[in-house]
């Protein structure tokens, strides 16, 4: 997946992304997050999009709102932006660097009862539009210690490539870089995701290095072997010596095959599974090539029957495909279609007390921001809101909220 998207970023990116830093204060009083108690103890982890740029925020409609021929400026009959995605998010088009997204999003993840995000990180080169990615992703980062949850980056190993036709440097040096920047950066944070005390470090593919040889040098700037997870079947590419294990993806298989494969295979180390709502890509509709294929999201039994794969199976970790891939469709994040019918599947598969009502709290917190922008005595309202909602403390919240 996500293959066509860098050809479509060379004629379409931008080299500056002019977007706003993450500059919100941690919870005031010194308020600290609580964990969520969940009857299941697998290892939730959601596969998260930085990738998102509104024009109210960054200044300018992202591409992956847009694709190759639509305009988010333009309303639809139905009140909607014209964006390149069959499904349209509850919250409408957003920026993945503003903060109040993005503490909507780690909310209702928190209390659907995930443990932390899989960033689909692009590197740290201001070219095409990973500058304004990576600002995304570090924001996320940010968000992610104020609702106390984990992170984790999987790398897309094309953009050393990228980086190497644009700058001076080689290839292997610009993924070097990379990884400096991971270890720099996050591998030091106590909210870095750890698999048998090493720091997780996954990759998408990897599509553009394959030889062992190069992991091996590329890993080799990191001062601590990470549990790197390459895609399922691309151990060979990374080397047995390398990899810790593998992750699977979406199995466009009805009878879930290859899924059930993986899963049954003892020759991987360990493995993360994978649990997705389906997949319906809008890349034909959205003048980005053909489609890779379609999964059906109807009615959610497509999420219950991966879930119940990962259940049987007791994989200790299971990675959610994916939050907010809107170009896929493969979306569990609230939207007008589905409403919040996917992530009450994952509070029931997770074994959390919470359900749709607090879900619905957080989305009216979530507003409040947005209409009480310019009213600074609202927000620090608003920051008490925020402040119970991560201690959990729903009925302190709501009480809040009935009386902004």
């Amino acid at each position: 997946m996500k293959l066509l998207v860098i050809g479509w970023m060379l004629l379409m990116g931008i080299s500056s992304c002019g977007c706003q830093k993450d500059d919100r204060e941690d919870p005031v009083d010194g308020v600290q997050p609580k964990d969520v108690v969940k009857t299941n103890p697998a290892k939730v982890y959601m596969h998260v999009m930085p990738w998102f740029n509104s024009k109210d925020h960054s200044g300018y409609w992202g591409i992956h709102w847009k694709m190759g021929n639509k305009n988010p400026e333009t309303i639809l009959p139905n009140g909607q932006r014209e964006i390149a995605s069959h499904y349209y998010p509850l919250i409408g088009p957003y920026d993945s660097g503003d903060p109040d997204v993005i503490d909507y999003q780690l909310l209702l993840m928190k209390y659907a009862g995930v443990d932390g995000v899989l960033i689909d990180w692009y590197g740290s080169y201001n070219i095409l539009d990973y500058g304004a990615n990576l600002i995304n992703s570090n924001a996320i980062v940010a968000g992610v210690k104020r609702v106390g949850l984990e992170f984790g980056i999987i790398y897309e190993d094309n953009v050393a490539n990228e980086a190497a036709r644009r700058t001076t440097d080689t290839e292997i040096e610009a993924a070097k870089k990379d990884f400096n920047y991971v270890r720099e950066h996050y591998f030091s944070s106590d909210r870095y995701i750890q698999i048998e005390d090493k720091p997780l470090l996954m990759t998408f593919g990897p599509r553009y290095f394959t030889s062992p040889a190069q992991w091996t040098e590329i890993l080799s700037v990191l001062s601590k072997k990470p549990a790197f997870f390459p895609l399922w079947d691309h151990t060979h590419r990374t080397g047995t010596s390398n990899s810790t294990g593998e992750y699977s993806w979406v199995d466009f298989d009805p009878t879930l095959s290859k899924l059930d494969h993986f899963y049954q295979a003892t020759n991987h180390g360990l493995s993360m599974g994978s649990a997705y709502p389906g997949f319906h890509d809008f890349y034909k509709q959205g003048g980005w090539g053909d489609s890779y294929g379609f999964v059906d999201l109807t009615d959610g039994e497509t999420l219950k029957q991966t879930l119940q794969k990962a259940k049987s199976s007791q994989v200790p970790y299971l990675q959610l495909v994916t939050w907010n891939d809107y170009g896929e469709g493969t979306m569990i994040e609230p939207t007008v279609e589905f409403q919040y019918q996917f992530v009450d599947i994952l509070q029931e598969f997770t074994g959390v007390t919470y359900r749709q009502s607090e879900l619905e709290t957080i989305a009216n917190y979530y507003k409040k921001r947005k209409e009480y922008k310019t009213n600074p005595e609202a927000q620090k309202t608003l920051d008490l809101i925020f402040n119970a909602l991560i201690q959990l403390d729903v009925s302190k919240a709501n009480e809040l909220l009935h009386n902004l």
